[in-house]
Parts: structure tokens; C-alpha cells; sequence
């Protein structure tokens, strides 16, 4: 496992140190992290330029290195959502997209369906295994529905979020990353039963991998870690971020229209919420999970600056480093086979009895 490193999402801004690639690099090397996370964001990257220039991703990574620091995954959440919007979302979502596509559904999801390929071409460029994303959502709506889904809407919303993403998906199996959804409420992808329904639908594809954050599980109370022993072989992401459930009888998991802070769950700074992260590690190292450890800040309470310099620290003491021999070896016999045969009443030479 690599780390720390930290999604810088929730970090940039319009002014120092926030507001470009290289200070913001410079504040988290500052922090003690050694990557960073960026998001497919115009401010810290010209993804479109990425995915074509090797020369301009050897600046970047060299613009990075000066700090110490070096680029973990890509992001494209909020271009993976516009690949898949139901109506009811168009006016929240053009947001995410730009202008001249906005009221444009079928124009905004052409834009951001390139933008993730842009996103698959970039990473190899960057020497990058994974890329992390979003699903989007056709379904969503229809999650707890009344009246009564009728039958057949799931499937063939399954089967249109597939024929949307497979030939992203093949952009990225060609060059060789992982596309990494993170399994989150609000996308069609958010639990293991759905990402099983989205993984039968575009056949088991290899590049369709998982982003694993259990902050996500503790709000919807999901088992986290069993969900890393089903499914630790997809799992090419990892954002270490902390949440809290606390339900009364007034509040649970739908969380009554409040505002995040009144909610039973919230997300918190990291070692401030329930996740067991010692166990979470744990799972992740007896699997040997190879990507790396990224802390997404989000928090109802504690300000951003104040949880990103907790957690490189946070994410450091719990990486585990694999032993390379057994801890009881010290107390090795040194029997040979013969020797083992004698112990359990056979014949050394292995002759029948």
C-alpha cells in the first residue's frame, strides 16, 4: 500500500494555497502527505492536453516531484455522473458541465462520456493503475419507490448504464487502468448487490474496478468489512474517510431533509467518526491491496485545513508494512519430511503401511 495522499476535491480554491496544482502539492508535502489526487478539474489539469501529450504529463509529474509529491489516481466524479442522468436532476446537474451544454442532456452526456475517456488516455500517459469515478444514475429515483417500480425498470436501467460505460471501459482496458467506481448513495453503483448487477451487465469487464470508501457503508449500515472480503479482488481505490451513524427515534438513515449536521449520519474528520480503520487496513493488507491510501475530507464539524493535517499522520500509523516471515519462526524444528511421517505414525520413506 502507498500513502498518504489526499483528494484534493475539497481543497482548491481561488486563493494560495489552494488555487493551483503546484501550491496545493506544496501545502500537502507540508502536511506530510507524499501523492495527491486530482480531480479532472480545468484549475489543476488540462485533461484533454493529458490524454495527448506525454511531454505535458512528464511536466506535471515533474511539477509534483519538486515537492516530494507524486499523482495517485485521476478523478472524474462528476464527469462520471453526467454519463448517466435521470431528468429529474438535468437543471442540479448541468452545473457540473459546461455551459454551452447545459439544457442539453444528450450533448452534456457526449461531453463528459469524452472527458472520462480523455480521463483513461491522461492516466496511462501519467503511468497511473487506476482512475476514480462515478457511476451515475438512472434508477436512483426509484430506489424506494411508490407506487411500485414496475417490473422490468431495474434491468433495463442496468442494462442502459452498461451500454453507456463499456465502451469507456474498453478505453481504459487498452490502456491498461482501472476504472474505479466508487460505490456511493445516489448512484446506480451503491452497494454490493448493485455493483454485482452493474458487473453481470457489462460481462465481468476487467477494467471495471471498485473505489473503496467506507464512510459510504457506515451511513447506509452496510458491513464494510465483509464487503472488502467479497469483493478485495475489484477493489483498486481507496479513500480513508471517517463517518458516524447515531440513530434516535426522530432520525436514521434517510435523514429527515436536515442539514448534514443534525443527521444520525454524518461524515466526520478522520479518528473522529465509528469506521474501524485498524480492521479496514487490516483486510486491505491481508488482501494485498497495492494502490493507495487517499484521505477525502468531508466533515460536518471540524474545518478542512485542521482534518488534512490530521490525516497524513492518521493514514501513516495505520498502513501496515507485510511481514516477510512468520512470526513464529523463531520456533522452527527444522524436521525433515521423514521426520514429519515419524511424528504421525508413518512410515518415513512414505512405503504403504
Amino acid at each position: 500500500m502507498k500513502g498518504p495522499g489526499i483528494f484534493l476535491a475539497q481543497f482548491k480554491g481561488s486563493e494560495p494555497p489552494f488555487d493551483t496544482l503546484e501550491n496545493l502539492a506544496e501545502w500537502a508535502a507540508g502536511l506530510g502527505y507524499v501523492g495527491v489526487q486530482i480531480p479532472c478539474d480545468p484549475q489543476l489539469i488540462d485533461v484533454k492536453l493529458a490524454a495527448e501529450s506525454k511531454e505535458y504529463c512528464d511536466d506535471l509529474r515533474g511539477t509534483l516531484a519538486r515537492h516530494g509529491i507524486e499523482p495517485t489516481e485521476l478523478s472524474t466524479h462528476l464527469q462520471g455522473q453526467l454519463v448517466a442522468v435521470h431528468p429529474a436532476y438535468d437543471t442540479l446537474f448541468d452545473g457540473f458541465a459546461p455551459p454551452e451544454v447545459h439544457g442539453k442532456p444528450a450533448e452534456r452526456q457526449a461531453w463528459a462520456v469524452e472527458q472520462v475517456k480523455y480521463a483513461a488516455r491522461a492516466s496511462a500517459n501519467l503511468g497511473l493503475k487506476a482512475h476514480a469515478t462515478f457511476s451515475g444514475a438512472l434508477a436512483w429515483p426509484y430506489v424506494y419507490p411508490w407506487p411500485q417500480r414496475p417490473a422490468g425498470l431495474v434491468e433495463e436501467a442496468f442494462a442502459e448504464l452498461a451500454r453507456r460505460w463499456r465502451p469507456i471501459l474498453d478505453v481504459f482496458a487498452e490502456h491498461g487502468v482501472a476504472c474505479a467506481y466508487e460505490v456511493h448513495p445516489g448512484e446506480d453503483l451503491h452497494d454490493g448487490a448493485t455493483w454485482e448487477r452493474f458487473l453481470k451487465a457489462v460481462d465481468y469487464h476487467p477494467a471495471a474496478r471498485l473505489l473503496f470508501d467506507p464512510s459510504h457503508y457506515v451511513l447506509q449500515q452496510l458491513d464494510y468489512l465483509d464487503f472488502i472480503d467479497r469483493y478485495h479482488d475489484r477493489i483498486a481505490c481507496f479513500h480513508v474517510k471517517d463517518a458516524e451513524f447515531n440513530p434516535t427515534g426522530r432520525s436514521g438513515v434517510y435523514g429527515g431533509y436536515q442539514d448534514w449536521v443534525d443527521r444520525a449520519g454524518r461524515f466526520r474528520s478522520l479518528g473522529d467518526g465509528q469506521v474501524d480503520f485498524s480492521a479496514i487496513f487490516s483486510r486491505m493488507a491481508q488482501y494485498g491491496y497495492d494502490g493507495w491510501a487517499v484521505l477525502e475530507w468531508e466533515c460536518a464539524l471540524k474545518r478542512g485545513e485542521d482534518g488534512a493535517r490530521e490525516g497524513a499522520p492518521f493514514i501513516r500509523d495505520h498502513m501496515i508494512r507485510l511481514t516477510d516471515h512468520a512470526f513464529d519462526d523463531f520456533a522452527q524444528s527444522g524436521v525433515d519430511r521423514g521426520a514429519i511421517r515419524k511424528l504421525m505414525g508413518l512410515s518415513p520413506d512414505g512405503a504403504a503401511e
